[in-house]
């Protein structure tokens, strides 16, 4: 099993397994409500290419788990396999014993009831590079990202963001950006006072950059959506890395309690102790807020393998743009910044990436700015020029 260190006290160290600690809060809540029924593993789930496999495991409540990479045994003919054995859980009777991959980093993954209290799922592997286990909460779900090697390699972590990083030494290809309305289908999303549906505003907004971004970029544009269907945010990830995205937009629109609230924000992967950041990224993950904590501990981790560098100085070259944009044509219009947060969408994705809070659907009048096309036309317009500039900056592409 994976472990983390967490403190040292008295010379010695306190160990305590990721998945156990992120999972804990929901287990006591179980036992205290007396449930001892076991937890159906309902369905697996991949998309792949021949370097990225993501793997989404899914059960009915949340549990414990574990993990462990076992070597190639060519003496009983086994192949190099990453176990997950899932606690208190038996298998669903619908769920495939056996399913076949075979994009050349997976053979196939097998589920079977290793004992009455655990499942177990195993990835046979062809070639791995390395992996990440982690779940995600609401509803819980257990993502296992495998890469092999070719992978392009992300930077260090940077530090402090209280300083942009330096732009990078390599200039690298853009040639794909990803676009992502968020919420769609059953999720509507945030909804304004007179009526009006984020996930209706995010599909508008994505199609009017995407036919702006066609006029100045000669690369690849695609929408994860083109129509009103629903998403699980891990595919939405899943889309973006097995495509080979050089950037991910996912576009949304922010709601609060607060009616006065307005403005613009640009947000990239990161740990936060913002309050309002929080709040934000455990209403776009339809989870709550105290499982961003949970989430915020395992990112601990994950973010060694995230563009945050690049992702940092791409919300900012975007922040600025659609203020400066908009404020040619409208009052009251307030730039936010760019901040951190742990966004499901945003975690594991392998390119630089960003989440866009175009304007308050809460906010009477920034409502009624979202009906209109020309506002909508403005914002398109100033995330095109933030995008641009980011890669005249930081890469090459067929501009």
């Amino acid at each position: 099993m994976k472990i983390a260190k967490i403190a040292k006290r008295a010379g010695f160290y306190i160990l305590i397994s990721i998945s156990a600690l992120s999972l804990l809060l929901s287990l006591s809540e179980a036992r205290d409500s007396g449930t001892s029924k076991r937890i159906e593993v309902k369905d697996i789930r991949f998309w792949s290419n021949p370097t990225y496999t993501r793997i989404v495991i899914d059960l009915s409540g949340a549990t414990t788990f574990k993990y462990h990479l076992l070597k190639k045994d060519p003496s009983i003919k086994k192949p190099q396999r990453l176990f997950i054995d899932i606690s208190n859980a038996t298998r669903s009777k619908n769920l495939t014993e056996t399913k076949g991959i075979n994009d050349g980093i997976l053979k196939r993954v097998r589920t079977g009831q290793y004992n009455k209290d655990t499942v177990r799922v195993v990835l046979d592997i062809e070639t791995i590079e390395d992996y990440k286990v982690f779940p995600l909460e609401d509803p819980f779900r257990i993502i296992v990202d495998v890469t092999a090697k070719g992978r392009p390699s992300s930077p260090e972590v940077a530090g402090s963001k209280k300083e942009l990083p330096p732009a990078p030494q390599k200039r690298v290809k853009v040639s794909r950006i990803i676009i992502d309305p968020g919420h769609g289908g059953k999720d509507p999303g945030a909804i304004g006072k007179r009526g009006l549906k984020e996930k209706d505003i995010n599909l508008k907004l994505a199609k009017k950059l995407r036919n702006l971004l066609r006029g100045s970029f000669k690369g690849d544009i695609i929408l994860t959506r083109e129509r009103d269907i629903y998403l699980p945010l891990e595919e939405r990830t899943a889309i973006a890395n097995t495509k080979n995205a050089d950037i991910f937009l996912s576009i949304h629109v922010n709601a609060s309690p607060n009616r006065k609230a307005r403005g613009i924000e640009t947000y990239y992967l990161n740990f936060t102790t913002d309050e309002e950041a929080i709040r934000v990224a455990a209403r776009e993950n339809g989870t709550s807020i105290r499982h961003m904590s949970d989430l915020q501990f395992i990112l601990n981790d994950l973010m060694r393998t995230a563009k945050t560098n690049e992702s940092v100085r791409m919300a900012a070259d975007i922040q600025e743009s659609i203020v400066s944009t908009l404020k040619k044509r409208y009052r009251r219009i307030n730039g936010n910044g760019i901040k951190g947060a742990p966004f499901y969408v945003l975690v594991g994705t392998q390119m630089p990436s960003v989440l866009i809070e175009v304007s308050f659907i809460s906010n009477s009048e920034e409502e009624a700015r979202l009906r209109k096309d020309a506002y909508l036309n403005g914002i398109a317009k100033g995330i095109t020029t933030g995008v641009l500039k980011f890669i005249n900056n930081t890469g090459t592409s067929a501009l």
